[in-house]
């Protein structure tokens, strides 16, 4: 089982959304049959079996063992993944693009560049599944409390700066063997906040 799998196809994606089969995966974090989740769910059976043929037939849980019970075989099944994030490949014709307008300040424009950053690695994850691999990535995440909005500029300007100078430091245009790699920098406040519309911008 994946730590984290990305669903980019979009059939796999509106089955994933379904409340029911949600759940379902929520369950299958832990091995199950169809009796056993029926039980669980408070649905027949027969509803529960159509719901994981769904969910099996896109890849979002397998089967991992066959038990005979009685007359019938009972297939244990689990969820391929204990999460999943739907890509911005899954509405390929209307995901955001930060290229339409690259404005810094803009939250549509930060929610762009996370979409792409979403996008970007799992596609990275999808293709090192496969190939039996580990990506090399680095993330920081924090929260810094700021007195007012002069010194969330100055912090921002700062930082900014200092990503710069890293940048013009360690990148080598003309390294044969090099390879790209994308920085995302993102500041923003934090949802467990409410802030008013004034303290927001």
């Amino acid at each position: 089982m994946q730590d984290v799998a990305v669903i980019e196809d979009p059939a796999a994606a509106e089955v994933s959304l379904d409340p029911v089969r949600a759940r379902l995966l929520a369950e299958l974090s832990e091995p199950g049959s169809a009796a056993m989740l029926a039980a669980k769910v408070g649905l027949p059976r027969q509803k529960v079996n159509y719901h994981l043929k769904t969910l099996e037939a896109h890849g979002l849980v397998e089967m991992i063992e066959e038990r005979r019970k009685g007359n019938v075989n009972e297939r244990i099944m689990r969820a391929t993944a204990a999460s999943y994030v739907i890509s911005p490949i899954a509405l390929a014709s209307v995901q955001p693009d930060p290229a339409r307008s690259p404005d810094q300040l803009s939250a549509s424009w930060l929610l762009a560049v996370a979409s792409r950053l979403v996008r970007d690695v799992g596609a990275l994850i999808t293709g090192a599944a496969k190939a039996r691999k580990r990506v090399a990535t680095f993330a920081i995440d924090g929260e810094v409390r700021f007195a007012s909005a002069a010194d969330r500029a100055a912090f921002a300007t700062e930082l900014a700066g200092a990503v710069q100078a890293l940048v013009s430091k360690y990148h080598d245009q003309s390294a044969e063997h090099g390879r790209d790699h994308r920085i995302v920098v993102a500041v923003h406040p934090s949802t467990t906040v409410h802030l008013s519309p004034k303290e927001e911008r």
